[in-house]
């Protein structure tokens, strides 16, 4: 594949790769956004993208926590705004998403390559399954691992060891590709190699500098 004749060699010398999902795989973060925008917008709260961009790679169930300590809304009920933001991001998705440049070429190459490949989210089970099945990529993953199920969510490594685990991998035979800074602390937190692939806005983000690799987009592995 002469597409991939310059392919990263973390890339070729790992054992298997973890894919994030929101802002990797797929542009969601403006959904995300949009959602968040709407259902808080409701509750009273005026949320700015640089306020959002806090709670990029959080679980949901926190993001709700973060935004209700940031100023509280009478008559709390986290569940159901929980609710109310995965459903609106679920439409958006399905009228909306189509995969980042780069993505089915990628999985393609690494499926021929028989890469054992696990897709790690801190969506909602729900959400990844939504996500996968639009674009047509279930079928390379061998495991969807969400972090609705861990204990912590990222930056926590938690996800990632369970997806290794769940690969039969060791940690740090693993690569993961990441877009937030939260998902790259929770990737060296686990022992992995990991290739940062953040948003334009943050490609000159330090915090960045952790990761094994920094790159603008998929397409330029």
């Amino acid at each position: 594949m002469q597409l991939f004749a310059g392919m990263n060699p973390l890339l070729t010398s790992c054992k298997a790769v973890i894919f994030d999902m929101d802002g990797l795989l797929i542009d969601s973060e403006p959904y995300w956004k949009m959602a968040e925008k709407e259902v808080f917008g409701k509750l009273g709260l005026t949320l700015t993208d640089e306020l959002l961009r806090q709670v990029m790679g959080f679980r949901l169930s926190e993001v709700v926590k973060h935004w209700y300590t940031y100023q509280p809304w009478p008559n709390a009920n986290f569940e159901q705004t929980e609710a109310d933001v995965l459903a609106c991001v679920q439409q958006l998705i399905v009228q909306h998403a189509e995969a980042l440049p780069g993505v089915h070429a990628l999985l393609e190459y690494l499926q021929q390559q028989k890469m054992p490949m696990a897709l790690a989210s801190s969506s909602a089970m729900s959400l990844i399954e939504t996500v996968v099945d639009k674009l047509g990529i279930r079928g390379y993953f061998t495991f969807l691992v969400s972090a609705e199920f861990e204990s912590y969510g990222k930056p926590h490594p938690a996800i990632f060891l369970t997806a290794a685990h769940k690969l039969g991998i060791a940690p740090v035979d693993c690569l993961v590709l990441e877009d937030s800074i939260n998902g790259v602390i929770a990737a060296k937190a686990a022992r992995m190699k990991c290739i940062a692939v953040p948003e334009t806005l943050s490609l000159d983000d330090p915090r960045f500098t952790i990761a094994d690799a920094v790159i603008e987009s998929i397409e330029k592995l």
